[in-house]
């Protein structure tokens, strides 16, 4: 709740100046309101361009832009786009002719694709005659420059990548609904290239952010009453930063971010397994307040199909590494990601992937047909030679396999008490709240007077396959 306690006019002009203070949060704030221009931003894809999104909303205030969660209203629309499967790319054309439907009825309204599409597809993009400014994830300081400079018959682009943009000073202004969780971008990049991704040519090579302004961002985030941060980075077991006078790796930073606050979660995402660490699995399991969660994509169970996506692991690490998180944390939730149908894919590859997903048993995963990325590896030198009929088959074997397991998984918890962070009313049922446990499973119980932002302890007394029903 926002109780404006004075109000000032600038003589001669509209632009009120408002001075706040925000009761649920605590800190004072001043908005210029009226003449401001607003900006509209749709966010596509991971975690990290939501962060993204959020750091770019940072950076447009500082240019006069406010945010609007209304698209006519607005006097700068964009997209931040992913690029990973071609049909996210499928979306942003169709809502690029959106975005013009809207500019014939608001003249001057500035459209603008950012991110990993704008990366890849600048020319083609610019081509469209639709498009006043393309930026890539590595440009978005250059923003308020490119905006000022975007006249009639001339867009604006700025797509170089850079080996040292982290944007570690700047605040994000969060987007999240509840204001219980945010988005904490711990590395830009990744170094993997794996043969069927797109991700490096779109962010360019790893850089890790200061470890210091991470948890500084930590500090201010929880101040601000948040209860939860999530760690993102393409690769977080890879997270390497150093100074003249110290090195700190994934576990170290781990630690550090958990002893901001005994009531802070911490989660993170994504790992790779071949760079999850004995060190990471026993940090989380040395503080409580570390979510005892790890989504490992897999990608398949075959050892021959990891090795020709450039994994740089096979099925018996994979499985080494599920056995150890296990050990120390049996109580760890274990997600992941599958894609069917790769390169060359057979049946006996396709049977290893669905017996090692029983093997395991996750509780969750993204499941996908194999999506043929221009410019990749596997686009330049192999064939996508699996037909998609095929594919669809094997994926839907796939999801079937998942669908039991994960009703197996979230029966399993019956019984079982867990600490719940309350993230709010259920969208189904508003009687009822929801919120998440350590593991990352879903649960619904009765209020009861319990707000979002508390802690509750649970028990759980049934469940489907994505929800456990709790009292």
């Amino acid at each position: 709740m926002v109780n404006f306690f004075s109000v000032y006019m600038v003589s001669g002009s509209k632009i009120s100046l408002l001075i706040g203070k925000n009761k649920k949060k605590g800190d004072y704030f001043v908005s210029l309101q009226a003449n401001m221009k607003k900006a509209y931003i749709e966010t596509y894809g991971c975690q990290m361009n939501v962060n993204d999104t959020e750091v770019i909303f940072s950076i447009l205030r500082q240019a006069g832009y406010a945010r609007t969660e209304v698209m006519e209203e607005a006097d700068l629309v964009m997209a931040n786009t992913c690029s990973i499967r071609d049909n996210a790319e499928q979306r942003i054309w169709g809502r690029l002719d959106v975005f013009n439907q809207l500019r014939k009825k608001r003249p001057g309204l500035m459209v603008g694709i950012v991110g990993c599409m704008a990366e890849r597809l600048k020319d083609k993009l610019l081509d469209t005659g639709k498009v006043d400014l393309v930026a890539g994830p590595d440009a978005y300081r250059s923003l308020p420059r490119l905006l000022e400079a975007i006249g009639p018959d001339s867009p604006q682009i700025d797509v170089l990548l850079s080996r040292d943009e982290t944007y570690a000073d700047i605040t994000p202004v969060r987007t999240d609904k509840n204001g219980i969780s945010a988005f904490i971008s711990i590395m830009r990049g990744c170094n993997n290239v794996c043969s069927y991704c797109v991700v490096p040519y779109t962010r360019g090579a790893e850089r890790s952010r200061d470890a210091h302004s991470i948890v500084r961002e930590a500090c201010d985030v929880y101040r601000k009453g948040y209860k939860e941060v999530t760690l993102l980075g393409q690769n977080v077991d890879s997270y390497l930063w150093k100074s003249a006078t110290e090195t700190v790796n994934f576990a170290r930073l781990l630690a550090m971010v958990a002893a901001v606050a005994p009531d802070l979660r911490v989660r993170f995402a994504t790992s790779h397994p071949k760079d999850i660490s004995d060190e990471v699995i026993e940090t989380m399991a040395a503080h409580p307040n570390i979510c005892h969660h790890i989504h490992l994509p897999v990608q398949s169970g075959s050892s021959r199909m990891l090795e020709k996506m450039r994994r740089k692991y096979d099925r018996e690490w994979y499985l080494e590494r599920v056995a150890k998180i296990r050990s120390v944390m049996p109580d760890c939730g274990l997600t992941t990601d599958v894609i069917a149908g790769f390169c060359s894919e057979t049946e006996e590859d396709h049977a290893q992937t669905l017996s090692l997903m029983e093997e395991v048993g996750f509780d969750w995963a993204f499941m996908f047909a194999y999506s043929d990325r221009p410019g990749t590896l596997a686009n330049r030198t192999m064939q996508d030679d699996v037909p998609a009929d095929e594919k669809n088959r094997r994926l839907n074997e796939i999801i079937a396999l998942q669908n039991r397991k994960s009703l197996e998984r979230y029966r399993a918890m019956i019984g079982k008490e867990v600490e719940v962070l309350v993230e709010g009313p259920s969208k189904r049922d508003p009687s009822q709240l929801c919120g998440r446990a350590s593991n990352n499973m879903m649960c619904v119980f009765p209020a009861e007077g319990r707000r979002a932002g508390s802690y509750a302890t649970v028990t759980v007394v049934d469940s489907t396959s994505a929800t456990l029903i709790c009292k």
